[in-house]
């Protein structure tokens, strides 16, 4: 038996501002940085073995001050660019709320909420190389990584904390509640809460809460 715990980093200096974040990297606001500590004391009882974080510096600040708040210090760390958010495109550094108005309700609803269809790609100021992601195309990069990984390590009984990302979570969320590709759209992850899933030595799932 092991624990995995995984956690959205905790809001963006974007998310506050309504902005499409993806690869852009962005600070925790003053609420994020409180998030990441109050979520660490709820973990002060869970013992961790090990933690993965994407390259972002909002997952990786949350991780380090839920750590440090936990009283959870020296636990080995690795990074990885698979856990990053999903890259939102020619849409990021853009406001929601304009984006809305400038293509349409539906059309950002789409982008932002179905399973295969991505942003546009083109060159922007936050999109210099013209990347774009689907969730499904997050999935494509993330599930391998946490499959080789974080579960390898799962099966060897060590419990694992992982501080990612809204969609890069959804995808590993998806995989382990087997849930459909209509299923995930309405999932939600809120930032700086852990959730935790207790799996025996074949990932079966045991348990699984939100703190």
């Amino acid at each position: 038996m092991a624990y995995l715990i995984l956690i959205r980093h905790g809001e963006s200096q974007w998310n506050l501002e309504n902005r499409f974040t993806g690869w852009v990297d962005v600070e925790l606001s003053e609420k994020g940085v409180k998030e990441a500590q109050t979520a660490g004391i709820k973990l002060k009882d869970y013992k961790i073995d090990k933690a993965y974080t994407s390259v972002l510096k909002r997952a990786m600040n949350t991780l380090d001050i839920a750590m440090k708040a936990a009283g959870k210090t020296g636990i080995p760390v690795t990074r990885a660019k698979e856990l990053n958010e999903r890259h939102y495109g020619a849409l990021q550094g853009l406001n929601k709320a304009e984006t809305a108005k400038k293509y349409g309700d539906a059309q950002v609803h789409i982008w932002r909420r179905s399973y295969d269809i991505p942003p546009p790609k083109d060159k922007t100021e936050w999109n210099p190389d013209g990347i774009t992601e689907s969730l499904k195309d997050t999935a494509a990069r993330t599930l391998p990584y946490f499959e080789k990984n974080v579960l390898k390590d799962i099966k060897e009984g060590k419990n694992v904390i992982v501080a990612a990302h809204g969609n890069s979570l959804r995808a590993i969320v998806m995989e382990l509640d087997k849930l459909t590709k209509e299923q995930v759209l309405e999932l939600n992850i809120p930032t700086g809460v852990p959730i935790v899933y207790e799996l025996d030595s074949n990932l079966n799932i045991l348990s699984k809460k939100t703190l």
